[in-house]
């Protein structure tokens, strides 16, 4: 997608809350929902905060915003799927000068990828990609 990685940079902690919100929801929720969402996971932002999260994600094109009625509903524009292949991308370029083999390297030595996990990554290369 253009322009994915550098944008996928930009994301805060606070807009990706928020657009893992949108994900869950199956792409897009009413401005209702995500304080629900918020509230459940005990997070007590205010609503001005969260109206400026959401428009600084639609500024960055992450997501838009359409009127349901008199309400808002907010609609990614990114797929989880792309925004995670994108930071993977930017991560295995900065930290391992591209290799990807560093990385798995990493998860390994770090203990971070159980030896089950691992069967299962095997088994997924085996079969071409098609989830195990």
């Amino acid at each position: 997608s253009k322009g994915g990685r550098s944008m996928a940079q930009q994301v805060s902690d606070s807009e990706l809350t928020l657009m893992k919100i949108l994900w869950s929801a199956g792409g897009s929720a009413k401005y209702a929902a995500i304080m629900e969402e918020l509230a459940k996971s005990g997070n007590t932002w205010q609503k001005n905060t969260v109206i400026t999260l959401l428009s600084r994600l639609a500024d960055k094109g992450m997501l838009k915003t359409s009127k349901a009625g008199r309400r808002n509903e907010y609609i990614a524009l990114v797929t989880e799927a792309d925004y995670q292949s994108a930071q993977a991308r930017t991560l295995v370029r900065k930290l391992y000068s591209g290799s990807a083999k560093g990385l798995v390297a990493t998860l390994i030595q770090g203990e971070m990828l159980s030896e089950e996990e691992y069967r299962e990554l095997k088994r997924f290369w085996e079969s071409g990609g098609k989830e195990p």
